[in-house]
């Protein structure tokens, strides 16, 4: 890098094709912003206050809704600034800071989601082991897991982009992701790629544990009627959940990796934007406002005492 990290700067090129309209979107933006954080975070504070949803899969469906409001924070106030702003540009720190903050974003909602498969699996195929099986220690360590996993990918590959000297600055996208600065590399980036296909092969090996994970989970809910309202209230909405958000970031990869005539930039934003603004949104609605014992403790919790302030 010819420029110290503290003069060089990024020019973020994913706006280039949005000339007008720029406050509607900025609007509409902030507002999808605040709702995402609003009521993530309203569900993680009912989880957290009430001790009838101290069980795994409310606490695993809390990891989500704060790794939500941790990809939605990394996403949301760059893109607001830059709706404002004529130019679209980020220093080097700051652009690595937003690289980490969606890398990790990304691994941990995988990780999670897996991890629920596991719950789901002995939820539904060993109901009378559940308790021995899922102990509070096992939870935390799954968790645990789930999140410093995350940040050592996310630490090693960060690790090995300082590294890269770069030859360029201008990335076609709408944030700082970390294959597009990879690709400004003066050098050879063989190492990345290698790192970043063993990372794919670690998560598709997630999605064949899921998928497994299922097949035993809807033979055995099929033969009971019990069974199959239990599949409907809590494994459809992880299967949504898991389906958008693979679905989403593997086309997000495929394009960004293997596309080389990028002439359609807003398909590019969109495939770029749709796993970080689709399921901070989407895991709140088929969880939190889907299942019977957490919608009727957040009503308790809110509706009702804003009703008795409001009559008071």
């Amino acid at each position: 890098m010819e420029n110290s990290t503290e003069e060089f700067m990024f020019v973020l090129h994913g706006l280039n094709d949005t000339a007008t309209n720029r406050h509607i979107y900025f609007t509409f933006g902030l507002l999808v912003y605040i709702l995402t954080i609003f009521v993530n975070l309203m569900l993680v504070i009912t989880v957290i206050l009430d001790k009838t949803l101290h069980e795994p899969m409310y606490l695993f469906i809390c990891s989500l809704f704060i790794n939500g409001i941790w990809g939605a924070s990394a996403f949301y106030p760059k893109i607001l600034a830059d709706l404002l702003s004529d130019s679209q540009v980020v220093s080097y720190i700051p652009c690595l800071a937003q690289t980490c903050v969606i890398f990790c974003y990304a691994l941990c909602e995988l990780t999670c989601l897996t991890v629920m498969a596991h719950d789901r699996y002995v939820a539904i195929c060993k109901p009378l082991e559940y308790l021995t099986i899922m102990t509070h220690q096992k939870v935390m360590k799954l968790l645990a897991f789930s999140w410093l996993f995350s940040f050592l990918q996310t630490a090693i590959g960060a690790v090995l982009t300082v590294r890269l000297p770069l030859c360029g600055n201008d990335i076609d996208m709408l944030y700082c992701s970390n294959w597009e600065v990879v690709k400004l590399s003066c050098k050879d980036v063989t190492m990345m790629d290698v790192y970043g296909y063993i990372l794919i092969i670690y998560h598709i090996s997630q999605v064949i544990f899921v998928i497994v994970s299922y097949i035993h989970i809807i033979r055995t809910s099929l033969q009971s009627k019990t069974g199959r309202v239990k599949f409907m209230q809590t494994c459809l909405p992880h299967l949504i959940t898991l389906t958008n958000f693979t679905v989403s970031l593997l086309f997000d990869i495929i394009y960004s990796r293997h596309v080389k005539n990028k002439t359609h930039q807003a398909l590019h934003n969109i495939l770029g934007m749709e796993f970080l603004v689709v399921p901070p949104l989407l895991n709140p609605i088929i969880y939190g406002m889907n299942l019977t014992q957490m919608r009727r403790q957040f009503v308790k919790l809110y509706v009702n005492k804003f009703k008795a302030l409001r009559q008071g």
